[in-house]
């Protein structure tokens, strides 16, 4: 008996170690499940309420492809576990119900050697309904910022040693000269006082390349604001800044490419990742752009009856240029990614549109798709594309609306209007005849019935790519003034450069993309000249500048130029004119190209029924009353109002 006892103590005190063992092991685990942290899981957090009760993660960690994920939060489920080609990355589709509550929860990840990593993952609450989220129109007049070149706001930021390109070098056209978020912040004021109701600023996301990065299209993490800009606080405010003002954030983003510093470049997660990928890795440790396999730019074969399935595929795969790699939007993960990452960034900064850069290179029907799903979640609200070309077939092809041949069917609300831009600059700089001169833009805005909305396209004098409309027009402040007026009555949006507004020009080195986007005069410490408050300005700077602010200041109130309805007459004696009308206002817009004066007689416009009404120069404030005939006393143009 005594032996027996001896016996069962013996095996309780077994049993009561190992027990302890197991509770220390036990322990050990829970510490690692709470304390450990993943390299990556995208989108960072999500909002319940969307339309859309799908959700895709990317987790990118060591080994991570062996880990079974859990989550045991109310309303969420996993639907699907994929992996990819890499070890290090797992995707996972979640739905989540449609009366899921905000709130944070765990994805526990399990091994297969019972090792477990936890992530606390966070569903949002949106701040405001879909119907809310109201795009540019008509009655916009967008301000595009290259914001490295406009103003120097927080000098603690220019330069970080982590990064690539470490220097500021304002001497250097291809540099980084320092311009950041903070500075486009602090000058609101003026932005807005100019008569500007929307802000497009080129990529703010992180490039952290080696060189050029200052532009911002070679994306290296599309999720990350890059520090030279400011951080993603910063962003907010300045929408919520804008906001504040009746201003809408219109972001520029990048479906085709990344920068070939994109942290997953280091270890893609399938074999499809990216366009032409298997040239890419095979040659990645002596890359060279004699090695890259370029897109032939083509764009027309997303068109073409005809074209050839190699040309079609040169086009849409090849990469934009070697240091930015074509994303393979055919990769379902892929389009996921981007469709998701669009959304984050409108419900983050609240935004009023999308510039999409490139629209024509990724493939056309996952553009069908990325539009469709956007414009879903977000029925008021706005993308426009750019599409380079000076066909208008092509512009047509890709709006919303258009009746495509091919049955191609797109969601984009807008397009860049590419020909009507080449048709003004022609219009005023050909010498008048027959098929030249002002009847380029009378046609032009003639095959406006082509078109599902004319008046959503976005017409520009120039851009960020494009010399400066005042170097196009051979520094002519006259020309210069009636492309500005044109394009500011014509039923579109339109998109106005920084520093237009004084004259910037690229003149001595035509299509130099450093010296286009230029810095803004003012926008740093010492700068001897300011257009912000005007000093050191020339007579010609600030007369543009003053023309200009009333010629917005008008139109930001104007019903007329908004939505009313145009009517033009085929250009006569050097002149032509345009007219908008509603009930309560009527626009003109006359065009004159005459060196010396000239008497028209106003009978032919009878139709317009205007005659014997007082109208006002919106420019210089003076009345006229509309007569039998006008005189014009010299080239320029004249914009006239009836409201008084």
């Amino acid at each position: 008996m005594k032996g027996s006892v001896s016996l069962l103590l013996c095996l309780f005190l077994i049993v009561f170690t190992s027990c302890k063992k197991e509770e220390k092991h036990a322990d050990n685990v829970i510490v690692e499940v709470s304390n450990s942290t993943l390299e990556r899981v995208e989108p960072p957090h999500w909002w319940i309420g969307f339309k859309n009760t799908k959700l895709q993660l990317l987790v990118k960690e060591d080994g991570i492809s062996e880990a079974k994920p859990e989550i045991s939060y109310s309303g969420v489920s996993i639907e699907k576990v994929s992996k990819g080609t890499s070890p290090n990355y797992l995707f996972i589709d979640v739905n989540i119900a449609e009366h899921t509550k905000a709130g944070k929860f765990d994805i526990v990840f399990t091994f297969e050697n019972g090792t477990k990593k936890k992530h606390t993952y966070e569903l949002k609450a949106r701040e405001k309904s879909a119907d809310e989220y109201v795009g540019f129109n008509s009655s916009d007049a967008v301000y595009l910022i290259t914001p490295d070149r406009f103003a120097n706001g927080d000098t603690s930021n220019d330069e970080f040693a982590s990064l690539k390109e470490k220097k500021l070098d304002r001497k250097h056209d291809y540099g980084r000269h320092g311009g950041d978020i903070t500075g486009i912040t602090h000058h609101l004021d003026y932005i807005n006082d100019m008569g500007f109701t929307a802000i497009w600023p080129t990529p703010l996301l992180i490039n952290d390349m080696p060189e050029s990065s200052y532009h911002g299209y070679a994306i290296t993490d599309f999720y990350q604001v890059d520090p030279r800009f400011g951080t993603l606080e910063e962003y907010k405010n300045l929408s919520s800044e804008m906001k504040k003002k009746g201003m809408k954030l219109i972001m520029d983003q990048v479906a085709n490419h990344c920068g070939l510093e994109h942290w997953w470049m280091k270890d893609l997660p399938f074999n499809d990742w990216v366009n032409n990928q298997k040239n890419y890795e095979d040659n990645i440790d002596n890359w060279t752009w004699e090695k890259n396999i370029n897109s032939n730019h083509r764009r027309t074969t997303n068109q073409d009856l005809y074209a050839s399935e190699s040309d079609k595929k040169g086009f849409s795969e090849g990469w934009f240029v070697a240091a930015m790699p074509d994303l393979n939007q055919r990769n379902p993960f892929m389009a996921k990614y981007i469709i998701q990452n669009s959304i984050w960034w409108i419900e983050t900064l609240q935004l009023g549109g999308i510039r999409q850069d490139t629209y024509p290179y990724p493939d056309k029907n996952f553009m069908s798709d990325w539009s469709g799903a956007i414009m879903e979640e977000y029925p008021n609200f706005s993308i426009v594309g750019e599409e380079w070309s000076l066909n208008p077939l092509l512009i047509r092809y890709w709006q919303k609306g258009a009746d495509n041949k091919d049955g191609y069917e797109s969601h984009l609300t807008s397009v860049m209007d590419f020909p009507m831009q080449s048709n003004i600059v022609q219009a005023l700089k050909e010498e008048e005849s027959w098929d030249k001169g002002l009847v380029k833009i009378y046609e032009g805005l003639a095959n406006d019935f082509a078109y599902a909305d004319p008046e959503k396209l976005m017409i520009f004098p120039d851009n960020h790519d494009m010399d400066r409309i005042f170097t196009q027009l051979n520094e002519d402040l006259t020309l210069t003034k009636m492309a500005l007026s044109y394009m500011l009555t014509i039923p579109r949006v339109p998109q106005i450069y920084y520093g237009t507004e004084v004259l910037i020009q690229n003149t001595a080195k035509p299509h130099d993309h450093g010296l286009i986007r230029t810095d803004f005069p003012g926008g740093w410490e010492g700068d001897k000249t300011n257009a912000f408050t005007g000093e050191g300005l020339n007579t010609d700077q600030k007369e543009m500048q003053s023309f200009l602010k009333k010629v917005l200041n008008h139109r930001k109130n104007s019903k007329a130029i908004h939505e009313g309805k145009t009517i033009h007459f085929a250009p006569f004696m050097n002149t032509y004119f345009l007219f908008r009308v509603t009930n309560d206002e009527t626009v003109v817009l006359i065009l004159n190209k005459n060196d010396k004066p000239i008497t028209i007689d106003l009978k032919r416009y009878a139709e317009i029924e205007v005659s014997g009404k007082q109208l006002k120069n919106i420019v210089t404030g003076e009345s006229m009353t509309w007569g039998d005939d006008i005189k014009l006393d010299k080239k320029g143009c004249l914009l006239l109002t009836t409201k008084l």
